[in-house]
């Protein structure tokens, strides 16, 4: 008979392993750090002019309800002034519950705007509340397709006076509100 051997077999060891896996994972996150460091683009927005507000930064929330209330507005105003050919009144516009002409609990949060027809061109909504949101107007052209033209005025117990151009608005203390639109608003890039 044979006498039974013992034979050892000692563990291969994990530190190779894991030391190779370790370094693999440091070497992926270097070339990912790197590639998005290189094809990085830097998203400054764009300054406004001195006499307008970017919609984004430079509203509050109250007012950038307001804003986005009569841009979406416009267009039932634009469409009910070619059925009517003259522009509704904000009475008219309120008994349809157009915001925010139409007075609720949204927009007696927003500054409780009151809201008349101006030179038979504009919208004018004074404040009840500067503190909240201050008054807008909104200038109503005649080409259905245009921007729209709202400004906004956040001093106390104001009305615009009867010259409604942009100088004349800016002099007295209006800014005019833009939108931009730029790829920290869409977090879209493309190239």
């Amino acid at each position: 008979m044979s006498t039974p051997t013992t034979q050892v077999v000692r563990p291969a060891g994990a530190g190779h392993e894991t030391l190779n896996v370790l370094l693999l994972c440091l070497l992926i996150l270097a070339v990912a750090g790197s590639v998005v460091a290189w094809r990085g683009v830097s998203h400054e927005p764009e300054p406004v002019a001195s006499n307008q507000y970017d919609a984004r930064r430079d509203l509050s929330a109250a007012e950038q309800g307001i804003y986005a209330d009569l841009r979406v507005t416009l267009d039932e105003i634009r469409l009910l002034r070619e059925e009517q050919n003259t522009l509704p009144t904000p009475q008219a516009l309120a008994e349809e519950g157009f915001a925010p002409f139409a007075q609720d609990a949204s927009s007696v949060s927003r500054g409780g705007h009151a809201w008349q027809m101006f030179a038979d061109s504009a919208y004018f909504g004074r404040s009840a509340a500067p503190d909240v949101a201050g008054s807008f107007l909104m200038r109503i052209g005649a080409d259905a397709s245009a921007a729209p033209d709202i400004w906004l005025n956040r001093g106390a117990d104001l009305m615009p006076g009867l010259d409604l151009s942009d100088a004349a608005l800016s002099a007295a203390g209006w800014k005019q509100i833009v939108a931009q639109f730029d790829a920290g608003v869409t977090r879209e890039h493309r190239h």
